[in-house]
């Protein structure tokens, strides 16, 4: 699989110098790689053993945030909402 690391790094808003390029490029690969080989999950049963209930906490916000604090790290708000790509045409 040909990784195109630097699509992806301008999709996440990163910046790589070669060196860091050819690194991140080969360990993406090797991530790619492994999860190919996990086996697939078969999502007609349950996800969760019965035998060994787990217990979730509860959702519940934790933090408070104001719409103001939330917009400060967008990287481009327009009339108080947050930019982004356009994904469809």
């Amino acid at each position: 699989m040909d990784m195109d690391l630097k699509r992806l790094a301008k999709l996440s808003r990163l910046t790589f110098t070669p060196e860091e390029e050819a690194r991140f490029g080969a360990e993406m690969e090797r991530i790619v790689a492994m999860v190919a080989q996990l086996p697939d999950l078969d999502a007609s049963g349950p996800l969760i053993d019965p035998d060994n209930p787990m217990e979730f906490r509860k959702d519940e916000a934790e933090h408070r945030f104001t719409r103001q604090e939330l917009l400060q790290n967008a990287p481009e708000v327009q009339a108080g909402c947050i930019v982004v790509p356009k994904m469809v045409d």
